[in-house]
């Protein structure tokens, strides 16, 4: 497949310099793209690797220009990159299972839509429904009574236990465990007496899940992500945990039980999230971060236990500085005690 230059810059509703007759065949990296790619410039950290690219031409921010280069600039270049992407990918075959493999277990009342793919030696329990053109890739496992939605992609070995429900559109990568029972034990005569866990979890439309992540039912009720929330590698969602529409959940962040993350929070790499607190819309709490009380709508906040971000930032600048407060702490002690020997 190829596009030209004039057809990519329409598509992405950008500003074409150069030649518009120019095709290209494919897109790459900024680094790895040779002739006939198409490559995008979105960290300004790159700017120097811009000038030297062997691509064909670049989608740049719509303030930059690069003299001698063919590109077309525009307001975002991640997702015109994106949008080009898409097209091509739409010409490539996929390699998603096709129909029903024959070593599928499927129980009699269970509901497939139209078009739906199951893989080789994945269990469907009874009561269960899969919506249409959804795809269950091999050695999946669907406890009784849950339910895929339409158009939905779950990929090997995941594990979606009995009374989950997940919306339409959603992505599940490997490995990932959805419903497993909540962490709870009352401590009785010194030995821990496991609580039944006996709600669900619900998973909204357009919500992506990424490899080896685990969200625990309810113990009552139930766990919820929220429509379009994106979860990297690697989380954990505790029981009873509600997180809200279209948040941004990255690799290694565990939530305790009953905590309420509000709509487009961000949580960075590995924070930590204490139980039964709430998180406000659209706040950031930056990496490594732990979260031991409340945080307020759009508050941006780093640290453990975590702060205000330009106050932990101050914080942290001070400890970076310790060794030097230390020596001079110990030099106006040894000045004290000579004047105070001088005044004897």
């Amino acid at each position: 497949m190829h596009l030209s230059l004039a057809d990519i810059a329409r598509l992405v509703g950008g500003e074409l310099i150069g030649d518009g007759n120019v095709e290209i065949s494919g897109c790459s990296g900024i680094l790895e793209a040779k002739k006939g790619d198409l490559t995008f410039l979105a960290n300004p950290k790159y700017s120097p690797q811009a000038e030297t690219t062997q691509a064909s031409a670049i989608i740049i921010p719509r303030q930059m220009t690069l003299p001698g280069k063919f590109f077309i600039r525009v307001d975002n270049t991640s997702l015109a990159f994106t949008q080009v992407l898409n097209r091509f990918i739409e010409r490539l075959p996929n390699h998603h299972p096709k129909g029903i493999h024959p070593t599928a277990i499927i129980a009699p009342d269970v509901k497939i839509g139209k078009g739906v793919a199951v893989g080789a030696y994945t269990v469907i329990e009874s009561g269960s429904s899969i919506g249409e053109y959804s795809v269950i890739y091999g050695h999946c496992y669907i406890g009784h009574g849950a339910r895929v939605g339409s158009n939905s992609l779950i990929y090997p070995q995941v594990v979606v236990r009995e009374g989950v429900l997940i919306g339409q559109r959603a992505i599940v990568h490997s490995g990932t465990v959805i419903g497993c029972d909540g962490y709870g034990y009352v401590t009785v005569e010194g030995r821990h007496v496991k609580i039944p866990q006996l709600g669900t979890v619900v998973i909204e439309d357009d919500v992506e899940i990424g490899a080896n992540v685990t969200i625990d039912r309810a113990r009552f009720d139930k766990t919820v992500i929220g429509e379009g929330t994106k979860i990297d590698n690697l989380v954990h969602i505790a029981h009873n945990v509600t997180v809200g529409k279209h948040c941004l959940i990255v690799a290694q962040v565990g939530i305790s039980g009953s905590s309420r993350i509000g709509n487009y929070v961000i949580l960075a790499g590995q924070v930590g999230v204490v139980g039964h607190l709430s998180i406000g819309d659209g706040a950031v709490v930056a990496a490594q971060s732990g979260v031991s009380k409340s945080i307020k709508a759009g508050e941006q906040v780093f640290g453990s236990p975590a702060q205000p971000i330009k106050e932990a930032f101050r914080t942290n600048a001070h400890v970076q500085r310790l060794s030097h407060y230390a020596a001079t702490i110990k030099d106006l002690k040894k000045r004290i005690e000579e004047l105070e020997k001088k005044g004897q």
